[in-house]
C-alpha cells in the first residue's frame, strides 16, 4: 500500500527545489505525478505555458528513480527546450543528458552512463527515433529499461495540430515496446479537442502496461491573466516598419518580434538597428552557436528584442518576457496563441501586438503546398524503391518529382506507416500493403484553410480577443478577459511620424540582394557528366536580384508582378528604375559588354523587355535569348531533375558571346538551376564571365 500523504510531502519538497520556497503543487500537478507514480498510467496534461507541466516530469522522475525504476526518456523537439529542461532537472536534483545532432562526439559516453545508471534523464530528438542505428541498437535499451516516458510538445504528434512532425509518429514503436507497467506522460500547451483526443487515442492504444487504452487526460483552462492582447494594422509596410521602430521605444522589457519567413527576420532587425535598437535576427538557418548566443543574450536582457521566426518557439522560457509582436500573422489562432504564451510568465503586464500584413496570405499559401503529395507521386516512390532496392534520399531524388524537403518528409510519413524503411544507405520498400487516405488529407487540408478563415477573423473581430483563441483551443472556460483592446476599448493607433515612414520606405526601398551561385552539382547525374564540385570555367560569377519574393519591402511588388494572374507585359518603369539602381551598386570585377536573356514560357514580354532596357540604358549588346533545342522543360520540383531536363534543352543564342562578361537576365530564381546551366552554356560558347540578374528569387 502506497503512503500517499509522505508521497505527496516527498514531491512538494521536489517542487520546492525545483520552483523556490513558496511553490505549492496545483491538484493537476499532484493528479498527474500521482498516476505516474503509483498507477503507472499514461497520462496526458494539456495546460498553459507555464502552468508547470516540466514539473509533473521532473517530480515523478526524481520519485521513481528513488524507488528502483529506471531513467526517464524525453522526446523533446528543439535544442533551445533540452537545454532548458537539463538546467530544470538540475534544480529538481535529477542528472539530465541530451542526444542530439549538436553534440554527436558525446554520444557513446552518455549511452555509457545510462548504462551505468548515472543519467536519470536522457532527452531525445525525435528525429534520433528513427536514426538507424539508434531505432536499432538503442532505442530497444531504453525502452526495456525505462522507468518514465515523456512526449513534450504532444501536438506534434497529430497531423490535426499546427505543427505536425513525421518523426513523432515514430513514437508507436518506443511505446509498444515498453514492459508493462511503465508509465507514459504526453504534455502540450496548445491542443483542442480534436487534437486531444487524436493524441490520447496514440498513446492509450499501444502498449499492453495498466495504462493502456485508458490514457488519463487533465486538461485546464488556458487563461493567461498577463496578456494584454490588441492588433494594429498600419496601411502600408513601411508605416508597419515604423510604427514597430518607434512602438519598441515604450514597450516593457525584452521581447520577441515574430516574423513568418527567414528573410523578413533579417530585414527588420537590420532596419531597427538603424534606428537605434538592440536586436538579433534568429530563424532555423542560424547557425547553433549563434542561436544559443541569442537566445542568452535576450535572457540577459541584453537585447531588446530577438526578431524571429517560429524556430524561437517551444520551451524557450523567460518568465519576465514583457511583451510578443508578430509583423505578420500565423496561419492558426492555435499557433499564434501557442507563440504568445512565451511572454508574461512572471511579470503582471506583457503586450501581445498583432501587425497583420498583406502578404501573409501568399505566405500561408506556400508553406500549405508543401502538404502530403498527391497519390501518383507516392505510389512512384513506392514503385522505384520496391524495382531498385536501398535507395538514398539524394539517389532517389533524381527519380521522384518532389524538392528534398519535401520527399523527406513523405518518406517518413511512409516510414511510420510501415510502408518503407530507414536504413543505412538511404530507405527500403517493405512491400506491406499501404493505402493512400485521400479522405483523411483532404480533411486535414479542410481544417487548415478553416484556421487561415478564423485568423483572419481574428484580425477584424470586435470580441474578447482572449475569449476568440481560447475558443479554438476549445477551451470551454473561456471568458472575456478584461484586459485585451476590444474589452477596453482602449486601441493603439497605426499613425506614426511622417519622417519615421520615410526612412522606413527608404530602408525597403534599398533595391538587390546577393544571389549566390550553385557550387555543387546535384546528385545521382554522373551519367551527364555531372558531379561533385562545379568547374570553375563553367561556373557563373555571384549574381544579384531586385529583391526576396517573401520580402515586405519590394516582394510585396514582385509578388504581384509575378503573380499567375497577372499578364504579361513590359517591365513597369518603377521596377526597371530599381533594377538599374541594383546595377549601379553593383561592384563587379569587370563591366559587362553584353546581355542575354532566359527564354520564359510565361512572361516573354517582361523578361524581354528588362534584357533590351538594361542594354539601351547601359550601352551594351543585346544578343537576344537563349534558346531551347526541344522545347521548354517545363517545371520541375527538384535540382536533380530540373538540371537534366534543362542540360537536354538549353543553347546558345545565335549571337558571339565571347566579347567579355555577359549579363543573364531572368525574371525570377527559384532553385538556381536555369542560371546555373545558362551560364555553363555561355561559358561553353565562349563567354568569359556570366552575371545573373534576376527580378525576384525566392531564396
Amino acid at each position: 500500500m502506497v503512503d500517499e500523504t509522505g508521497l505527496r510531502a516527498e514531491a512538494e519538497q521536489r517542487l520546492r527545489a525545483l520552483a523556490g520556497e513558496h511553490a505549492r503543487l496545483r491538484d493537476d500537478q499532484w493528479s498527474a505525478i500521482r498516476a505516474l507514480v503509483v498507477d503507472r498510467r499514461r497520462a496526458l496534461v494539456v495546460q498553459r505555458t507555464g502552468w508547470g507541466k516540466s514539473a509533473v516530469y521532473f517530480i515523478a522522475t526524481a520519485l521513481l528513480r528513488a524507488r528502483g525504476a529506471g531513467p526517464t526518456v524525453i522526446v523533446s523537439p528543439l535544442l533551445a527546450l533540452m537545454r532548458n529542461q537539463i538546467a530544470a532537472a538540475g534544480r529538481a536534483g535529477v542528472h539530465a543528458a541530451t542526444i542530439n545532432s549538436a553534440n554527436v562526439d558525446e554520444w557513446d559516453l552518455i549511452h555509457a552512463e545510462v548504462e551505468r545508471g548515472e543519467v536519470d534523464v536522457l532527452l531525445v530528438s525525435p528525429e534520433r527515433l528513427n536514426n538507424p542505428d539508434f531505432r536499432d541498437l538503442v532505442l530497444p535499451k531504453l525502452a526495456a529499461s525505462a522507468g518514465l516516458v515523456v512526449v513534450d510538445e504532444a501536438h506534434c504528434i497529430s497531423d490535426w495540430g499546427h505543427d505536425f512532425r513525421p518523426d513523432y509518429r515514430r513514437l508507436r514503436t518506443l511505446l509498444a515496446e515498453l514492459p508493462p507497467g511503465v508509465p507514459v506522460l504526453a504534455t502540450t500547451a496548445t491542443a483542442n479537442a480534436r487534437v486531444t483526443r487524436d493524441v490520447a487515442e496514440q498513446l492509450g492504444a499501444t502498449g499492453t502496461g495498466e495504462g493502456a487504452g485508458d490514457t488519463l487526460v487533465l486538461r485546464g483552462p488556458l487563461e493567461r491573466d498577463s496578456l494584454h492582447l490588441s492588433v494594429v494594422r498600419p496601411a502600408t509596410a513601411e508605416q508597419r516598419l515604423a510604427w514597430l521602430a518607434e512602438t519598441l521605444r515604450e514597450l516593457p522589457g525584452s521581447g520577441i518580434v515574430y516574423t513568418l519567413t527567414v528573410a523578413a527576420t533579417q530585414e527588420i532587425a537590420a532596419y531597427l538597428r538603424d534606428q537605434g535598437h538592440e536586436v538579433t535576427a534568429y530563424s532555423g538557418q542560424t547557425e547553433p552557436a549563434d542561436r544559443l548566443a541569442a537566445e542568452q543574450a535576450l535572457l540577459g536582457n541584453r537585447l531588446k528584442a530577438l526578431v524571429a521566426t517560429s524556430a524561437l518557439g517551444m520551451g524557450f522560457d523567460k518568465p519576465d518576457l514583457g511583451f510578443v509582436v508578430h509583423v505578420g500573422a500565423p496561419a492558426s489562432p492555435v499557433a499564434y496563441y501557442q507563440q504568445v504564451g512565451r511572454a508574461g510568465r512572471g511579470v503582471e503586464r506583457a503586450e501581445v501586438i498583432l501587425l497583420p500584413g498583406t502578404e501573409d496570405r501568399d505566405i500561408w499559401a506556400y508553406f500549405a503546398s508543401l502538404a502530403f503529395p498527391p497519390e501518383p507521386v507516392v505510389r512512384a516512390t513506392l514503385d522505384t524503391l520496391a524495382h531498385e532496392g536501398t535507395m538514398s534520399t539524394a539517389a532517389l531524388e533524381t527519380r521522384v518529382d518532389l524538392s528534398r524537403s519535401r520527399l523527406e518528409m513523405m518518406l517518413k510519413v511512409l516510414d511510420v506507416d510501415g510502408a518503407v524503411r530507414r536504413v543505412k544507405g538511404g530507405w527500403q520498400a517493405t512491400g506491406l500493403p499501404w493505402a493512400y487516405d485521400e479522405e483523411r488529407y483532404a480533411r486535414v487540408a479542410a481544417e487548415r484553410a478553416a484556421e487561415q478563415r478564423a485568423m483572419l477573423s481574428y484580425i477584424t473581430t470586435d470580441e474578447c480577443r482572449e475569449r476568440f483563441l481560447r475558443r479554438h483551443l476549445d477551451d470551454e472556460a473561456a471568458r472575456p478577459c478584461g484586459r485585451c483592446d476590444n474589452c477596453t476599448g482602449v486601441r493603439r493607433s497605426p499613425d506614426v511620424a511622417s519622417g519615421a515612414v520615410k526612412a522606413a520606405r527608404e530602408r525597403l526601398d534599398r533595391p538587390g540582394v546577393e544571389v549566390e551561385p550553385r557550387r555543387q552539382w546535384p546528385t545521382g547525374l554522373k551519367e551527364l557528366g555531372l558531379s561533385g564540385r562545379i568547374r570553375p570555367e563553367i561556373a557563373a560569377e555571384p549574381g544579384r536580384a531586385l529583391g526576396r519574393l517573401t520580402d515586405i519591402g519590394w516582394g510585396t511588388t514582385l509578388r504581384r508582378l509575378l503573380a499567375e494572374d497577372t499578364p504579361d507585359g513590359p517591365v513597369p518603369d518603377e521596377v526597371f528604375d530599381a533594377v538599374v539602381r541594383v546595377l549601379s551598386s553593383w561592384r563587379w570585377a569587370e563591366r559587362p559588354v553584353s546581355v542575354v536573356t532566359v527564354p520564359s514560357a510565361t512572361r516573354p514580354a517582361l523578361v524581354t523587355s528588362l534584357g533590351e532596357r538594361l542594354a539601351a540604358i547601359g550601352r551594351l549588346r543585346y544578343l537576344g535569348s537563349l534558346t531551347y533545342r526541344q522545347g521548354p522543360p517545363g517545371h520541375q520540383h527538384n535540382s536533380a531533375q530540373r538540371v537534366r531536363a534543362l542540360q537536354a534543352t538549353l543553347a546558345p543564342p545565335l549571337a558571339d558571346v565571347s566579347g567579355g562578361p555577359v549579363l543573364l537576365v531572368d525574371d525570377r530564381v527559384d532553385t538556381g538551376w536555369t542560371m546555373t546551366i545558362g551560364a555553363s552554356v555561355l561559358r561553353g560558347a565562349g563567354a568569359p564571365a556570366v552575371l545573373p540578374l534576376a527580378l525576384a528569387t525566392t531564396t
